[in-house]
Formats: C-alpha cells, sequence, structure tokens
C-alpha cells in the first residue's frame, strides 16, 4: 500500500507537470519539481533535528514513568474495565499492562513508541486466540481503539508546529483533544454495538459516565468562551499539562526510590534509536509530497474539491487541510509530510495548518495500524475490525474540521 501510494506521487505528479508543459506552455514545472526535491530533502533533516530531541526527551520520562510503577498502577486501574469490555482476557494477563503502556504512549503523542507496545500487545492476545487466522473480539477492540488514537498530549504535533516558526506551538492542544475524543467515543461505540458488549453494565457506567460528564462540562464551558479565550486556554492547559506531568513522573519516580537519572538515560538512549530510524521515511514521503505539489497535481485536486464545496455554499476554507486527511487511513508518515507541507505553504498559524495539525492529532493510520498489528501475529480474517476504525477515522475529521472553525474560524 505504501509502495503504491508513494509511485502515486511521482507518477500522477509527472501527467500533471506534463500537462503543464504541453497544454499550458510551463516549460518552469519540471525546475519547480527539481527544486522541491531537494528542498524537501533539506527540510526532513531539520525536521528530524528536533525529531531527535523530542522523542529522547519523551521516551526518558516515560521510562521513569514505568519503574516507578505508574504503568503497572494504570493497569491494576483499569483491569476492571478491561474485564467486562475484554472478557475473553484473563484477569492479571499480561496484555493488560502493555495495551495500557501502548495507550499511555499514545496519550503522549509518542505514536512511533506506542507502536513497539502495541506489537507486543497484540501477540499477547494471539496467544488466547482459539483460531489463529481469525481476530478475536479483544483483539478488534484493542486495534480500534488504538487507531482512534486518544491523545491527551500530541507533543510531536507541538514539536512540528515549534519547528516551523510557531509563536505558540500548544495552540492547538484543546482542539486536537476534542478530536481525538470524539474518533475515540465513535471507536469504542461502534464496536461495543457489534460485540454487543455491556456498556451499561455499573462498572463500565463507573469508568465511562464520569469521563462523559467531565467532557460535556468541559465542552459547555468552552461554549462560554470566545475565540480569543479559546486560543489562550488552549495554551494555558497544553503548557500547563506538558510541564505537570514532567513534574509528576520525576517527583513519583524519587519517591519510589527510582534512580532517576539512570532510567531516563535508559528510555532516552531507546528514544534516540527510534528516531533514527524515522529520517529514510521522512526523506522519502517529505520528497514525494514536495514533487506532488510542486507538479500542480495537488493544487488540482484541492480546486476540484473546492469548487464542489462552494457550490454547496459552504466555506472552503479547510479544504487546503484536507491532503492530511486523504492520506492518513494510509500511511502515518505521508501524513506528517502533509501536515509539514501545508504548513510551509499555507503558514504554520494559518487556519488550514492548524485544521491540518488538529487532523494528524485526531486519529492514527488506520491501514497501516491493521497491516502491522494483524500481520505480525498472521491474522488474515478481519471481521469488522476495518469498518468500526474507518468510521472512527472519519469522526476525528469531522470532528477536528468543526472544531477548528469553532476556535480559530
Amino acid at each position: 500500500m505504501l509502495n503504491t501510494l508513494w509511485l502515486g506521487f511521482f507518477v500522477i505528479g509527472a501527467v500533471a507537470a506534463l500537462a503543464q508543459w504541453l497544454l499550458g506552455g510551463n516549460a518552469q514545472v519540471f525546475a519547480a519539481m527539481v527544486e522541491a526535491l531537494f528542498a524537501m530533502a533539506k527540510l526532513s533533516v531539520e525536521v528530524m533535528v528536533l525529531l531527535f530531541g523530542t522523542l529522547t526527551l519523551w521516551l526518558g520520562f516515560l521510562r521513569i514513568a514505568e519503574k516507578a510503577g505508574i504503568v503497572d498502577a494504570l493497569a491494576r486501574w483499569l483491569a476492571p474495565l478491561f474485564r467486562q469490555l475484554m472478557p475473553g482476557v484473563p484477569s492479571g494477563h499480561p496484555a493488560l499492562g502493555l495495551m495500557t503502556m501502548n495507550f499511555a504512549a499514545n496519550a503522549l503523542g509518542l505514536d512511533n513508541a506506542a507502536t513497539p507496545m502495541g506489537l507486543k500487545a497484540m501477540k499477547a492476545l494471539q496467544e488466547l486466540n482459539p483460531a489463529p487466522e481469525t481476530a478475536t473480539n479483544a483483539q478488534i477492540l484493542f486495534l480500534v481503539l488504538n487507531a482512534s488514537s486518544l491523545t491527551l498530549l500530541p507533543v510531536t504535533i507541538f514539536m512540528y508546529r515549534l519547528q516551523q516558526g510557531a509563536g505558540d506551538p500548544t495552540l492547538v492542544f484543546l482542539p486536537i483533544l476534542l478530536a481525538t475524543s470524539a474518533s475515540t467515543v465513535a471507536g469504542l461505540v461502534s464496536v461495543a454495538l457489534v460485540q454487543r458488549l455491556p456498556l451499561w453494565r455499573p462498572v463500565v457506567l463507573a469508568y465511562l459516565l464520569p469521563l462523559a460528564l467531565a467532557l460535556g462540562g468541559f465542552m459547555a464551558l468552552l461554549a462560554t468562551l470566545n475565540a480569543a479565550a479559546l486560543a489562550q486556554l488552549s495554551s494555558l492547559l497544553g503548557n500547563l499539562t506538558l510541564f505537570a506531568l514532567v513534574v509528576a513522573f520525576v517527583v513519583i519516580g524519587a519517591w519510589r526510590k527510582v534512580p532517576v537519572y539512570e532510567a531516563f538515560i535508559d528510555g532516552a538512549r531507546e528514544g534516540f534509536d527510534v528516531a533514527r530510524g524515522l529520517l529514510p521515511y521522512l526523506v522519502a514521503m517529505l520528497c514525494a509530497v514536495g514533487v506532488f505539489r510542486a507538479s500542480g497535481a495537488l493544487g488540482y485536486v484541492l480546486d476540484g474539491i473546492r469548487w464542489c464545496v462552494q457550490a454547496l455554499g459552504a466555506d472552503a476554507r479547510f479544504v487546503d487541510a484536507l491532503p492530511t486527511a486523504l492520506v492518513k487511513p494510509f500511511s502515518g508518515s505521508a501524513a506528517r509530510a502533509m501536515l509539514i507541507e501545508t504548513m510551509q505553504s499555507q503558514g504554520v498559524d494559518s487556519f488550514a495548518a492548524l485544521a491540518a495539525a488538529t487532523i494528524q492529532g485526531s486519529t492514527e493510520t488506520t491501514f497501516y495500524v491493521l497491516a502491522v498489528y494483524f500481520g505480525a501475529v498472521g491474522i488474515q480474517r478481519t471481521r469488522h475490525a476495518v469498518g468500526c476504525a474507518l468510521l472512527a477515522e472519519l469522526a476525528g475529521v469531522v470532528a477536528a474540521i468543526v472544531v477548528c472553525y469553532w476556535f480559530f474560524g
């Protein structure tokens, strides 16, 4: 799938460039494409410099949290909920802790760090699978929740905005929180309906109802604020949450007699290794996207969508953010490339760039998650996993666009 997507960027770009040359007389399009190719290669390295630091930093703090027992405490706290939602997984099974670590990494916006933990969790769930080629209910629920990617602290997106010169990288904190909540709720409810999960049982309601009430009350509070106050609150909560989490990890680690410095260095080494492996993918996708835009092909696609939106009498400013949404189900690296390219071409604090950043933080890469997680354990029959995951993705994208009009429109 990634091969087809990457090749398509170049082939369609070449066809669009030939059309510009032969039909429009624009012979400079080829020079623009070559310039974009090298400019994006340079940009990839610049982005990676900051990405090295970000992943190294957060995986270091996450390792402190692991050794301090924070992750294990979360697993024990969530165990009663998992017993209701995943009745096929025995209490105390290693998969529960691994899933908790995966969700924690996703919540921190460390999607690259979450993948190794998610693969371990899927393999642990596969040990309980009586039909190894068919996905179990527990595996499907885990995958859909993983694909919906509840992101409470999107530090990677903050990093991209910082690298592109945003005055306040955390401006999109609240929009992403609301959009990712919508995708997660849609994913959970869709799986619950298909699997007939007992969401009405007291144990489940004891977990989900307070969260729903808190989110509803929070949205009611936000509804009373104007756009300037919303942006200010998003910035304040983003920075406050980020620093409070760092302090909590370090203080709890020290209280639990964890050698916090050594634990941080241990996790940071892993972050360095993870970041180093991302550079080839980032170069490949950013260069392909740069050629795709420079050829005029991306402009043609967006102009067609924009015309349709305007014909319906709707505001079309969100259209420039759609490239991130269109490729997100297929490739996380392509979506990151589209996000960075939108920031470069439209401006880091433009409506399109803010909407693209919110879309990027609202969901995971559905088909990539399906291919990697199910492929790692040899599952061929995915049952209702694809439909539920795509529904969650659609809910996240729609919510991201609506929320951005609310905050920035």
